[in-house]
Parts: structure tokens; C-alpha cells; sequence
């Protein structure tokens, strides 16, 4: 996925894509906005203690999983932090 102005969402925008607000469930993660929608792991929009619609990237620090989980998930866009 290019990076350009159609494709990067403020936190704002990721915080409503929590599978409460809209059915989506989005994470973002190293810069990049995830599609969980159709992981049965984020039913809800929750996993374990994490929230779907924020920047997991210091929540994962600690995880018992490698970066390689996001493998398997779509990459919708890229979170713009200057624009929140």
C-alpha cells in the first residue's frame, strides 16, 4: 500500500472503528492502521485487555507474540499523528 493523503486517518478516526461505534474493528500498530474485523480473536473489539480504535504500539511491547501476527491482516492505512 502507497502512503499518500487518501489513506491516513487521525487517531480520532481510528478511535471509531472500535467495533462498538462501527461494526469495523481497526488497530493501529508501528505507524499502520489494521483491519480486525474478521479476527474472532477481537470479537467485539476487545482482545484480552487491548482495545480495537487506538495505537496498540506500546501496549505490544510486552505481548507474547511477534509482529508477525499482523501478517494475516488487511493494512487499511497509516495513522497521521501531526492531524489528531
Amino acid at each position: 500500500m502507497n502512503e499518500n493523503d487518501d489513506n491516513f486517518f487521525s487517531l480520532s478516526q481510528l478511535a471509531m472503528r472500535n467495533g462498538q461505534d462501527k461494526e469495523d474493528i481497526w488497530c493501529g500498530y508501528k505507524g499502520k492502521i489494521y483491519d480486525l474485523t474478521t479476527s474472532k480473536m477481537w470479537t467485539g473489539g476487545t482482545h484480552y485487555e487491548h482495545w480495537a480504535g487506538q495505537d496498540l504500539t506500546e501496549e505490544l511491547e510486552d505481548a507474547p507474540h511477534s509482529d508477525k501476527v499482523f501478517e494475516k491482516f488487511k493494512v487499511i492505512g497509516f495513522l497521521n499523528h501531526t492531524n489528531n
